[in-house]
């Protein structure tokens, strides 16, 4: 049994837009770059081909991968969230005890995650210990370096 996936409404549009780009835009170059390799020849030798059909390939490995994010998908729907606990679609401010460097975060699924927009997984060390927590709690997130101890400044949606 595969797993829920969370996504936000956008993210999942998001994986939905690239399932429609790959059906219709890139099947089609790698086809036209198969049918001009076809043209030159013998394929035993024909790197051209070879590339062209490894990258048909990969094409059709991604789509598969994307439609079975969208078979699993749970949305998740703001209207189920509160400024009163952190919870997946959260955006949290947190402060670092020791430092006091402050950073925001948004508590997404893991196939949304991107830490440089500040969208981190709801399965990553931090994300996974900031779930359930309510502001004004610290947590303690184990990290190589050792441990790091957030405080909870604010939840929002």
């Amino acid at each position: 049994m595969a797993k829920d996936i969370f996504f936000t409404p956008e993210g999942l549009e998001k994986i939905e837009n690239e399932i429609e780009y790959l059906k219709t835009v890139r099947r089609k170059e790698v086809s036209e770059r198969i049918k001009v390799a076809l043209g030159y020849g013998d394929l035993s030798e024909n790197s051209e081909y070879d590339e062209a059909k490894n990258e048909q390939a990969q094409v059709e490995e991604r789509i598969a991968k994307l439609e079975m994010m969208v078979r699993n998908a749970k949305i998740i729907d703001e209207k189920d969230l509160n400024t009163e606990v952190v919870n997946i679609g959260s955006s949290v401010r947190v402060r670092e005890v020791d430092t006091m460097e402050e950073d925001e975060y948004t508590i997404v699924g893991s196939a949304e995650a991107d830490p440089l927009e500040g969208k981190i997984s709801n399965e990553s060390p931090v994300g996974s210990k900031l779930i359930g927590n309510h502001v004004g709690d610290v947590v303690e997130v184990e990290v190589p370096d050792g441990i790091i101890r957030y405080e909870i400044c604010g939840i929002t949606i």
